[in-house]
């Protein structure tokens, strides 16, 4: 074995991971394992790495913390772990002075996609109080942003739609996965508890009530992750 082979192995292992073995394609230059690099892909690609689902790759996180730490740091992004829970994302690195490209993508959020993921993440709150997991129903989730409609409104099935449309979007970002074996409950991400903490979730519940206490009224001014969302017009 050369002396820059010696080099590289020594800097991975002084890492923390184990040195990569066999080069999955040719010129690979990496040193990672590839259950390491997995990990890294999953926590950039977003929006969390669940430990719960992805047993093959939690072990790999846990192992390798350190050194996947480190790799985020260079791309200005910081590693957020709940070993509880067994959640792990990525957040932008905020600094004062720091003058850092932005490598993660918003998705900005309508009224009732924000609406729908406080209400999750409530009820995820009393799950974890009863011990249970935090499982809900296609028909509480319809229920529930319901109240936000106005009582004047002539196109219930546009608002239907959007109900809908806010559903799908948190299954996609995997806020919400189907419970298996059946067609309309789903389980709700502790991905959640990491990104409401309990200081925004009280804010955020007194804002939500009050637009739900003046749906019947004309218009409603309120702060919101969308100022500009039609569904409260």
């Amino acid at each position: 074995m050369n002396s820059e082979v010696d080099s590289d192995t020594e800097r991975v292992e002084l890492d923390g991971a184990e040195p990569q073995q066999t080069a999955p394609f040719t010129g690979d230059t990496g040193t990672l394992p590839m259950t390491t690099r997995r990990v890294i892909v999953t926590l950039l690609l977003g929006p969390a790495l669940d430990g719960r689902r992805q047993t093959k790759l939690w072990p790999a996180l846990l192992r390798d913390e350190p050194v996947i730490r480190s790799r985020l740091h260079e791309l200005f992004l910081d590693l957020v772990v709940d070993h509880e829970q067994k959640v792990a994302f990525t957040r932008q690195v905020a600094a004062d002075g720091l003058d850092a490209p932005v490598l993660l993508r918003r998705a900005p959020l309508t009224f009732l996609e924000s609406a729908l993921l406080l209400f999750l993440r409530q009820r995820l709150t009393q799950a974890d109080a009863q011990g249970e997991r935090a499982v809900i129903s296609h028909q509480e989730i319809m229920e529930h942003l319901r109240v936000y409609d106005r009582e004047n409104n002539a196109d219930r099935a546009r608002f239907q739609n959007r109900i809908d449309g806010a559903v799908e979007k948190a299954k996609r970002l995997s806020l919400l996965e189907k419970v298996r074996g059946t067609e309309d409950r789903y389980e709700v991400s502790p991905t959640l508890k990491l990104v409401f903490a309990a200081e925004e979730i009280l804010a955020l519940t007194r804002v939500y009530e009050d637009v739900s206490v003046r749906a019947q009224g004309a218009e409603v001014e309120v702060a919101k992750p969308n100022a500009n969302d039609p569904d409260t017009q």
